[in-house]
């Protein structure tokens, strides 16, 4: 999530909690280091100016070509994936990096994927009704189109968190019976008779939590964080940080019970029962809570409203595995095709 540049040999965006995301990682002058979500290059670029080398991951080939320019400048100290964050261990070993100094991770769809109509992520913009970050696969429009409606309610209640999600659901299946929606003006046009324009009070359009839902289903978003969680225990050294920045409540609450479940040294018992032991931590927070962004930032940059920094150091332990109902990762059925 990011704000315009104007300089355009630079990235065209400067993420959201820049500043605070550079302090939790400390020096990393000479460290290796993953950058899970290359999008238009911000975090990437103030790494490679702090002396870091950077293997960055994008799963979208339009953010790969766009940070090309940025890679044949760096002297050799930025490679370029694209692929998913989920499996970012198995990229950095492929580029010759089993085991990395630092992760940053921020989660959520980009400006750069926002702010392009063709994409179809946003309802500000008439546009395909697309939102597939890989450009292949199911899109949003077969989801609208083709999901049975039971299922929709569940998908918008779940994933957009849409308190209306049971008649948003049915006023798609009865216009889709018409003609098939194609377009992101033409979904947010019938949710908006649904929803109405305001929610108690706030100026929130009312098919953003629909879209979000479309969004995160048709990219698995969800399951991709608590995949990438898991690979960055693998991939990190001891002392290594980890540093997710995320956007709403669905991906704060599995970061924040990943590194408290991960930090976690004993299990409360009480005065009847004895402490339970658990495996070794691995992991050690650096901050007491999230870290939010400060007042001038987001005067500055309006979608930076949201975000929250979480971050923590590896420790020596082994990895283990991650269940994703632990962490409170929704149960919704993946797209057809996908495992």
């Amino acid at each position: 999530m990011t704000a315009q540049h104007k300089d355009e040999a630079a990235p065209r965006h400067v993420p959201v909690l820049l500043k605070e995301v550079m302090e939790a990682l400390g020096d990393v002058s000479g460290a290796t280091v993953v950058d899970g979500t290359f999008g238009a290059g911000g975090y990437t670029s103030a790494l490679l100016d702090a002396g870091a080398q950077v293997i960055a991951i994008d799963r979208d080939p339009t953010a790969i070509a766009g940070g090309q320019a940025l890679a044949a400048k760096s002297g050799g100290r930025l490679m370029l994936v694209e692929g998913r964050f989920s499996a970012l261990d198995a990229h950095a070993a492929a580029s010759g990096h089993p085991q990395v100094d630092a992760v940053v991770l921020d989660l959520g769809v980009s400006s750069m994927q926002l702010d392009e109509a063709e994409r179809g992520f946003s309802f500000r913009f008439d546009g395909p009704l697309d939102m597939r970050m890989e450009v292949r696969g199911l899109s949003a429009a077969d989801v609208v189109n083709t999901m049975p409606q039971r299922e929709l309610t569940r998908l918008i209640g779940i994933l957009g968190e849409e308190r209306r999600a049971s008649a948003v659901s049915r006023a798609i299946a009865e216009r889709r019976k018409e003609r098939p929606f194609e377009r992101t003006s033409d979904l947010a046009a019938v949710i908006e008779k649904v929803v109405g324009r305001s929610f108690k009070g706030k100026q929130i359009h009312p098919a953003t939590r629909t879209f979000q839902a479309l969004r995160i289903y048709v990219n698995r978003e969800l399951d991709e964080v608590v995949d990438a969680l898991a690979a960055a225990e693998r991939v990190l050294k001891p002392g290594g940080r980890l540093v997710v920045v995320t956007f709403h409540s669905l991906e704060d609450r599995i970061v924040k019970k990943f590194v408290a479940e991960r930090s976690r040294t004993r299990a409360g018992g009480s005065r009847h029962m004895p402490d339970i032991e658990v495996p070794p931590a691995t992991f050690e927070p650096l901050h007491r809570g999230a870290v939010d962004p400060g007042e001038d930032e987001v005067a500055a940059n309006p979608r930076a409203r949201s975000a929250k920094l979480r971050a923590a150091r590896r420790l020596d332990a082994p990895a283990r595995e991650v269940d994703p109902r632990e962490l409170g990762a929704p149960s919704v059925a993946a797209p057809a095709g996908e495992e």
